[in-house]
């Protein structure tokens, strides 16, 4: 099995991620279109929410699972480019859609006013669809079926869109943890985890490693949400960008409602350390490193 050859103790975590977030968004800038471009509004709208800021986690994990794989980082516009830059798009068209007032009803998205806030819902749901075309766009440009196949799994019915909906659903009702681990394995997850999966997909990692990073992208995948679902109870909203204690408000799904705050704390500590368990003990990697951050964030 290959990994990243760039010794971790010399790495800065932080610094890692600035790096390929700002790679990120040179990315999305480059490949979105431009403003200036007919229809105006729309591509204003689009640019707008993809490029308010955000983590960019998702092109981060397939970019590291990448690396670990060995995959070739040298060049302009690589496979690997347009991957992270679909999965910031279909992670941002969620969000657009996620913040509309016949769902989440969000003003705030990235410290900025949401979308439809901004351009009105009608420009809001046109920006979000025309950027799940060009994600698929830019998969179909990477050579690869099968990324584009994994995809479109993870955001359909029985991934992010399938999530979505039982998440409608669950608001205001009484449920269990097996409930909101369907939920949020579905709704944030399944991106989370197919990020990890493209990036190897595109390194050509073998089965065994491909299998070893799945079970990395779900654990790391779910601890994720349960995370931010921790973080609305306590977190920063100046920090978050967004408004805190909305799922509250809203009487929407989450860990801590179904088990306690406690209890989610104690579940997503233990699904990091299952996450980082997959590689051998003296494995030192960036994955690891990531994970691990993850579980520390505060945004």
């Amino acid at each position: 099995m290959t990994k990243d050859k760039t010794p971790l103790k010399s790495i800065d975590i932080k610094d890692y991620l600035k790096s390929v977030k700002a790679l990120t968004d040179r990315l999305l800038n480059r490949y979105l279109p431009a403003e200036d471009m007919f229809p105006s509004t729309l591509h204003k709208a689009m640019r707008y929410s993809v490029l308010a800021g955000g983590k960019r986690i998702r092109p981060i994990l397939a970019y590291s699972s990448y690396q670990y794989c060995d995959g070739n980082v040298d060049g302009e516009d690589l496979p690997i480019h347009f991957a992270m830059a679909a999965l910031e798009m279909v992670h941002t068209y969620s969000l657009i859609h996620d913040d509309l007032p016949c769902m989440d009803d969000d003003d705030l998205r990235r410290g900025m006013p949401t979308c439809h806030k901004k351009f009105g819902e009608a420009a809001a749901v046109l920006a979000g669809d025309a950027l799940h075309d060009v994600a698929f766009n830019l998969l179909a440009s990477t050579g690869s079926n099968k990324v584009v196949v994994e995809l479109a799994k993870a955001i359909g019915t029985f991934g992010m869109i399938g999530g979505q909906m039982a998440d409608v659903e669950a608001e205001g009702k009484n449920i269990t943890r097996e409930d909101i681990i369907n939920i949020h394995c579905r709704k944030t997850g399944a991106l989370l985890s197919s990020s990890v999966r493209i990036g190897a997909m595109l390194a050509e990692a073998d089965k065994k490693t491909m299998e070893k990073l799945s079970t990395y992208g779900e654990k790391v995948g779910l601890a994720f949400q349960i995370i931010d679902d921790i973080l609305d109870i306590e977190g920063d909203q100046n920090l978050l960008g967004k408004n805190v204690g909305s799922d509250s408000e809203n009487q929407k799904a989450t860990y801590p409602k179904a088990v306690g705050i406690e209890v989610a704390k104690s579940d997503a500590h233990t699904l990091i350390n299952e996450a980082v368990s997959v590689f051998d003990e003296f494995d030192d990697n960036i994955l690891i490193h990531l994970a691990q951050y993850i579980a520390q964030r505060n945004k």
